[in-house]
């Protein structure tokens, strides 16, 4: 099963890595004057100095500025004699260092308490720590995790953060790590992607990594008319999409066998809808989507056993004419007219959109033969806003935002020149996507292999494609609970 890498391990402080949760408790009934109960958990557990300040500004009539500054002065005295490491913490905090993993303190603490703490721990055995004063907003916000995310240089979504509340999982999640949470003083429930221990011992680097979510890449293809205009060309489709480690491939102009020759050949599952498009995948199918005998255009999609967790794969494609950006570059036509000729591409693609489940995470891939309006300052293009509206995310776009820098065209690597013979540069542009809901985007980019001759001298390309397929790397949101001793 291919998951996503373990970047970083992020760590709680409080209650997770020490025991400060029952001296920050010890410390709140002293300045508080009074024996704290249940109902107080929520206004003292994952919290920073200054909201607990706050709140004991309403009850005791001080100013909350020195009732912040009799906490820290109480909390600190404590851990500097009393501070304890949980069971498990320091050995796990040492086999992710001889795994070279890198690891950091994340707390709602304020940074003189860290120091203290990480004085304690030793501090070599983070690579980095944020704290309440490094954040505009701390813990539940996601700004602290976002924060140690960038400056170790990794992504949330391979992360697994460490900790011991309510609040500080909120946290968590909401920056888009897999979340271990070891409960201290108040219970933490169990949910998806989530996963509940009652003790850091007997946790090790290899089941941290078990908790990051699998990866699922994606990759849309127009074969153009099977491969067939280039010798060879089923091996080298083969090794195209074998060198791009690809999870699941959405085709386009099958020639009706090419999806179930693929599959064959990799061992993989497949599901072949009408002459033109299939879906093959490394994931087991569940069940197939859409018209099985769908017309040369229209959209077949797929059910995905992924680890576990349902996705949904649909490819698509869309009728070629009238094509917008030759009407704009040979034709002039201005932006209302390019819209207004859009209609049949349009239902088409709503059509498609009307079939997609809402509630399974769900890619949408194939060429749209549309530009989209997200490259186009002047044409609000129809067909991918329609999309857009429909909850759609680009994923390309989301990974590359400037279509200036990094404009991503995927038509054509062989046509430098239009078809008819009279010199007119062909217009380049992005008409093939990878559209999501419900995933997170890794990373995406166009994939061309060698360096294709223009046509009609294609015969020996290593390329068999008029298109540049699209690649996009998703993390899948995880839907497994733990509990217990044995969770995760």
């Amino acid at each position: 099963m291919s998951r996503l890498p373990l970047q970083a391990v992020l760590f709680d402080m409080d209650g997770t890595l020490v025991d400060t949760e029952r001296l920050w408790w010890e410390a709140v009934e002293r300045v508080a004057g009074r024996a704290l109960t249940e109902a107080d958990q929520p206004e003292v557990l994952g919290r920073p100095v200054e909201h607990t300040a706050d709140w004991l500004a309403t009850t005791t009539g001080r100013p909350a500025a020195d009732l912040a500054d009799t906490l820290h002065r109480e909390f600190a005295d404590r851990v500097r004699t009393g501070i304890v490491p949980r069971p498990g913490a320091l050995a796990l905090l040492d086999a992710l260092a001889r795994d070279g993993v890198p690891t950091a303190l994340v707390t709602a603490s304020p940074r003189t308490v860290a120091d203290t703490v990480l004085a304690a721990l030793g501090a070599h055995r983070f690579a980095i720590s944020v704290t309440a004063d490094d954040t505009e907003h701390t813990k539940p916000a996601p700004d602290p995790y976002l924060a140690a995310c960038r400056a170790l240089g990794v992504h949330p979504s391979a992360c697994v953060a460490v900790e011991d509340t309510e609040t500080g999982v909120a946290s968590a999640e909401a920056a888009g790590c897999a979340v271990l949470a070891v409960p201290s003083l108040a219970p933490v429930g169990a949910a998806p992607g989530r996963t509940v221990l009652t003790s850091l011992e007997g946790v090790t680097p290899e089941r941290l990594r078990a908790l990051t979510p699998p990866r699922l890449r994606v990759m849309t293809w127009n074969l153009w008319y099977g491969g067939t205009k280039v010798h060879d060309h089923r091996a080298k489709q083969l090794k195209a999409i074998t060198e791009a480690e690809v999870d699941v491939v959405g085709l386009q102009e099958t020639y009706g066998t090419a999806a179930g020759e693929l599959a064959e050949a990799l061992g993989w599952h497949h599901h072949r809808a009408g002459e033109n498009l299939g879906v093959i995948s490394r994931h087991p199918i569940t069940a197939v989507l859409g018209d099985p005998d769908v017309g040369f255009y229209g959209a077949a999609g797929v059910r995905l056993d992924v680890d576990g967790t349902e996705a949904d794969v649909w490819t698509v494609h869309l009728d070629y004419t009238p094509y917008g950006p030759y009407e704009a570059a040979f034709d002039g036509l201005p932006a209302a007219e390019l819209i207004a000729h859009e209609e049949v591409r349009l239902a088409q693609l709503r059509d498609a959109l009307r079939r997609l489940d809402p509630a399974v995470p769900v890619v949408l891939v194939g060429d749209f033969n549309s530009p989209s309006h997200l490259d186009w300052p002047d044409v609000a293009w129809p067909v991918t806003r329609a999309a857009e509206r429909a909850g759609l995310a680009d994923s390309y776009r989301e990974a590359h935002p400037d279509p200036v820098r990094e404009p991503g065209h995927t038509w054509s690597p062989v046509h430098a020149e239009h078809e008819d013979g009279s010199g007119r540069p062909e217009p380049q542009d992005r008409i093939d996507f990878v559209l999501h809901r419900g995933l997170t985007v890794l990373d995406s980019r166009t994939y061309v292999t060698g360096s294709p001759t223009p046509w009609p001298d294609v015969e020996d390309n290593d390329w068999p494609s008029d298109h540049a397929a699209v690649i996009t790397t998703f993390a899948v949101p995880g839907n497994r609970l733990g509990s217990g001793p044995d969770g995760v």
